[in-house]
């Protein structure tokens, strides 16, 4: 089956076994014209920042606006398309967790809200503070001077600290329920996205996560009001989507990636949750 395309970091290791990292103004990428990249994927973390511009991004097949002062944030494995203006201003971010991964406790919780967050509208006193830090980094990144990866990862736990606290998406998305419930769902939702072939049985997550069902389905329900099964399967579908309009993959490959034997249950679990046919889909989508 042919993959999704997966675009690279363009930059060398900053140190050895150090992971990749890469920041660049967004007039650096552009070079005054417009940019338009069509559906892909990454293996790293994309950070893009827009100041000034327009344009639409479109991640997971959810199509945002872009304009001034708003922030995207990929994770590893998500498929998006962009178009940007060419008179756009900003700074495009990327890295891999060997270069960036909070260790402390109370970052990486930080972390890991921020990086569940896709998209962002950040008001422009609380955008300019964000933007510092990202200039910063592009400084140190840009000089090189003695200590710069220390000093980049420095400005990166001030940004994702300053990202969750000062967007008001961050608040108006946060879900009622305790720390617990919200790290147990995040260890859940990690686990289904790779698993996703293998897994499609609530208990077996259930099983892996040392949970009862009933306990699991309270998590997720509690966290975004859905239960088990309802995320199992939107997650199916997704990776489908995702197949089916990045790549030119016949549909029993698709089926087999998903670890579906029978071709035609797959495509009537498609239909059912989507109101069409693989094959269908691919042509009005695509």
């Amino acid at each position: 089956m042919k993959p999704i395309p997966v675009r690279r970091i363009k930059s060398q290791p900053l140190q050895k076994s150090a992971g990749q990292f890469s920041i660049r103004s967004l007039q650096e990428v552009l070079k005054g014209k417009n940019l338009v990249h069509d559906l892909h994927k990454h293996d790293f973390y994309f950070v893009l920042a827009i100041e000034s511009g327009k344009g639409i991004h479109e991640i997971d097949f959810i199509p945002y606006k872009v304009h001034n002062h708003s922030i995207f944030l990929l994770r590893p494995g998500q498929v998006h398309r962009l178009e940007l203006s060419a008179d756009s201003k900003g700074f495009l971010m990327e890295f891999d967790l060997g270069f960036y991964k909070p260790r402390q406790s109370i970052t990486e919780q930080r972390w890991k809200e921020a990086t569940a967050k896709n998209y962002c509208d950040v008001e422009k006193n609380r955008f300019i503070k964000l933007n510092s830090f990202l200039s910063n980094i592009h400084e140190e990144f840009a000089a090189m001077q003695e200590g710069y990866a220390e000093a980049v990862k420095a400005n990166l736990d001030l940004f994702f600290l300053t990202y969750i606290r000062q967007s008001h998406q961050a608040v108006q998305n946060a879900k009622p329920g305790s720390g617990y419930i919200q790290e147990r769902f995040e260890e859940f939702a990690q686990m289904l996205e790779t698993n996703i072939g293998s897994m499609k049985n609530a208990s077996q997550y259930a099983s892996k996560m040392n949970l009862s069902s009933y306990q699991l389905n309270a998590i997720t329900k509690t966290s975004v009001g859905k239960n088990v099964s309802d995320l199992i399967n939107d997650q199916i579908i997704l990776e489908a989507r995702r197949y089916l309009l990045a790549t030119s993959s016949q549909v029993k490959d698709i089926a087999d990636h998903l670890g579906y034997e029978d071709v035609s249950y797959f495509i009537r679990f498609f239909k059912k949750h989507t109101g069409h046919s693989p094959e269908a889909f691919r042509k009005n989508f695509a």
